[in-house]
C-alpha cells in the first residue's frame, strides 16, 4: 500500500523535472558479482520504462542521478529519451543544485526518487520526494510519497502515474496508447 503526505498532490502538480536514482529505484538494488568483481548487468522493468516515457510525453522531463557509473544505464536512458543522465556522482546534492541552475528550475519544480541514506540530502530539498516501500525508515519518513510497488518492479511507474494524475495529463497521455 502506498503512503502519501497530505500535500503530495499539490507538490506533484508543480513538478517539471523528475529525477531518479538507479540502484534500488529503477532496479531492485541487486548488484551482481562474479569472479572478476562487479558485473555490468542491471535489470530494468518494462513497466517503469513506459512510465518514464509517458511522463516525458506529459511534459515532465525525467533525469537520472546515480552514484554508480554503468554503460547499461546510459543505454537504457537513451532508449527512454532521458536527456539528463548524471552518473558516478559522489555528491548528489551538489550535482542536483548544478542541474537545477543549468535548467533554470527551482527545487519546488523538481521531484526526486531515492532509496537510501545517500539520497536524503536531495530528498530533503526537492519539491516532491519519493521512495520505494523497502527503503530504510530514515528515507521513507522524509518522502512525500512512498510507493506500494517495489523498486525495479513498478515503483517508478507508480510515481510517474501519480505525477500525471496530479497534473491532469494522465488521460491525454493514455489516449495515445488506447487508440
Amino acid at each position: 500500500m502506498s503512503h502519501s503526505a497530505p500535500d503530495a498532490l499539490e507538490r506533484a502538480r508543480r513538478i517539471r523535472l523528475m529525477i531518479l536514482d538507479v540502484d534500488g529505484v529503477l532496479t531492485d538494488g541487486t548488484l551482481w558479482y562474479g569472479a572478476r568483481g562487479i558485473e555490468e548487468m542491471k535489470g530494468f522493468h518494462s513497466l517503469d520504462g513506459l512510465g518514464v516515457q509517458m511522463l516525458r510525453q506529459s511534459g515532465v522531463h525525467p533525469a537520472i542521478l546515480s552514484g554508480r557509473t554503468s554503460s547499461g544505464v546510459a543505454a537504457r536512458s537513451a532508449e527512454l529519451g532521458i536527456e539528463h543522465v548524471l552518473q558516478g556522482i559522489g555528491d548528489k546534492l551538489a550535482a542536483y543544485r548544478s542541474l537545477l541552475e543549468r535548467l533554470g528550475l527551482s527545487p519546488e519544480q523538481t521531484g526526486y526518487m531515492g532509496d537510501d541514506l545517500v539520497d536524503i540530502p536531495v530528498l530533503a530539498r526537492c519539491g516532491f520526494a519519493c521512495a520505494p516501500s523497502e527503503s530504510p525508515e530514515q528515507v521513507r519518513t522524509r518522502a512525500h510519497y512512498v510507493c506500494a510497488a517495489p523498486a525495479g518492479r513498478g515503483a517508478v511507474r507508480e510515481v510517474c502515474e501519480f505525477v500525471m494524475r496530479a497534473q491532469g495529463t494522465m488521460d491525454r497521455v493514455l489516449q495515445g496508447y488506447l487508440k
